[in-house]
């Protein structure tokens, strides 16, 4: 009887632990927690979303497109381009720091936090998460 009762918490213990890893995916809006070493700054969310070759997103004040490959955990931007609104000088500087940082990155890989991670060649990445509604 006890090895039944601790089979069948083993067996719960278990599939509470079989959650899906945190992925790439398409469709799929993330934000942006940290671009290489600063922390994001403003109200207006810096964000990443996919599709089947192209990215876009907000910036932070303007809106950013590119295309990009992806080849497992290798990934490149390309063709970045955006809008042309002026915003205060922090913001903008934030901006061309995301959009810069973006045209170096190299890999992807999710972190032990189950963040999303974009790495340049050198420094720190680009850390998102999946937005929650």
């Amino acid at each position: 009887m006890k090895s039944q009762i601790l089979l069948g918490l083993t067996a719960l213990t278990t599939a509470g632990c079989a959650v899906e890893p945190l992925a790439l995916q398409n469709d799929v809006t993330y934000i942006a927690e940290w671009i290489g070493d600063e922390p994001v700054i403003g109200r207006t969310p810096l964000s990443l979303t996919f599709n089947e070759d192209r990215v876009y997103g907000n910036a932070g004040c303007n809106h950013w497109f590119a295309t990009y490959e992806r080849d497992g955990q290798q990934i490149r931007f390309s063709n970045i381009g955006s809008t042309r609104k002026m915003c205060p000088e922090l913001i903008m500087k934030q901006e061309h720091h995301f959009l810069d940082l973006l045209s170096q990155v190299e890999r992807w890989d999710v972190s032990n936090i189950d963040q999303l991670r974009f790495w340049p060649a050198e420094g720190a990445p680009i850390r998102v998460w999946p937005e929650q509604n």
